[in-house]
C-alpha cells in the first residue's frame, strides 16, 4: 500500500516474565524494512525481561508489579497518545504473532477503527479445540451480529488501533480477564469504532510454556461468556474524534 493509513505507529508489547522470548521479538520486528517504534510494558516481571527487551533495541515501560493484559497495555496506550502517535499495534513477547504481518493487520485501519490479526480466517493452521473452541465460536457470532462484520477471532490480542480508537481505549480499556479482548472490544463497537479483522498465521510460542490444559480450557468457558454477558451491559463511551486525540 503506497499510502499506510497511519504516520507513526506504535508496537507495543506486554510482557511478563518473557526473557526467553522478548529480546528475539524485539529485534525482528526491529529489522522490519517498515520502521516501527517498539515499546515493551515490563509488567512487574521478576526475572530479565525489561533488560533484554532494552538491551534489543526497545524503549522499556517498566511497571512496579504485575497488572496483567488489560493493565500493561492501557499504559503502552497512555504512552502511544502522549508521544503523539496516530496508531498502535499489540505483539506478543513470545514469538506467536509474527513481526511479518504488522503492516498488513496496520493496513486495516484503512477501512476501520480496530483491525484485529485473526487465526481463524482460512489462513495458517492454528487450531483449537473442546470447550475453547466452543467458547470462542459463541464469542465471535455475537460480536459479529454486534459489529454488524464477520469476525472469526475476537479473543486475538494482534490487533491494532487508529487514534479514534486509542482515545476510546484511554476512556475505556478494562484490566481483568478477558477484559482486553471481550470487554474492550465491545465497548469500542458500542461507542462506534469500526471492526475490521486480516488473517494472519500463528507460530508456535518461541520459548516457555504454553498455560492451557482441559480444566483451564473448562474454566475459560465459563470466563468468556461472563465476560461476554457483562460487556453486553456496559455503556457506551465517548472518545473524541479522530482529530481530537
Amino acid at each position: 500500500m503506497a499510502n499506510p493509513p497511519y504516520k507513526r505507529a506504535l508496537v507495543i508489547m506486554p510482557a511478563w516474565n518473557e526473557a526467553e522470548t522478548v529480546g528475539a521479538t524485539v529485534r525482528e520486528v526491529l529489522s522490519l524494512e517498515d520502521k516501527f517504534d517498539v515499546l515493551v510494558v515490563n509488567d512487574g516481571s521478576t526475572d530479565g525481561t525489561g533488560e533484554a527487551a532494552a538491551a534489543a533495541g526497545a524503549t522499556v515501560l517498566n511497571l512496579p508489579f504485575n497488572l496483567g493484559v488489560g493493565g500493561a497495555m492501557r499504559a503502552g496506550f497512555r504512552f502511544a497518545v502522549r508521544e503523539g502517535y496516530d496508531s498502535a499495534i499489540q505483539v506478543d513477547a513470545d514469538g506467536q504473532h509474527d513481526p511479518a504481518d504488522i503492516r498488513r493487520v496496520l493496513n486495516g485501519l484503512q477501512d476501520a477503527d480496530i483491525s484485529i490479526g485473526a487465526r481463524f480466517a482460512d489462513r495458517g493452521s492454528y487450531k483449537v479445540s473442546g470447550p475453547r473452541k466452543w467458547a470462542m465460536q459463541v464469542l465471535a457470532a455475537v460480536i459479529s451480529r454486534l459489529s454488524r462484520t464477520r469476525l472469526t477471532d475476537v479473543t486475538s490480542g494482534f490487533r491494532a488501533a487508529n487514534s479514534r480508537a486509542l482515545a476510546q481505549y484511554l476512556d475505556h480499556y478494562p484490566a481483568e480477564y478477558l477484559g482486553d479482548t471481550i470487554d474492550s472490544l465491545v465497548v469500542a463497537i458500542k461507542s462506534g469504532c469500526k471492526v475490521t479483522q486480516i488473517p494472519v498465521e500463528m507460530r508456535i510460542r518461541q520459548g516457555g510454556k504454553p498455560s492451557h490444559n482441559p480444566i483451564k480450557a473448562g474454566i475459560y468457558l465459563g470466563r468468556s461468556v461472563f465476560a461476554l454477558l457483562f460487556a453486553l451491559t456496559r455503556k457506551k463511551s465517548n472518545p473524541p474524534t479522530q482529530n481530537g486525540v
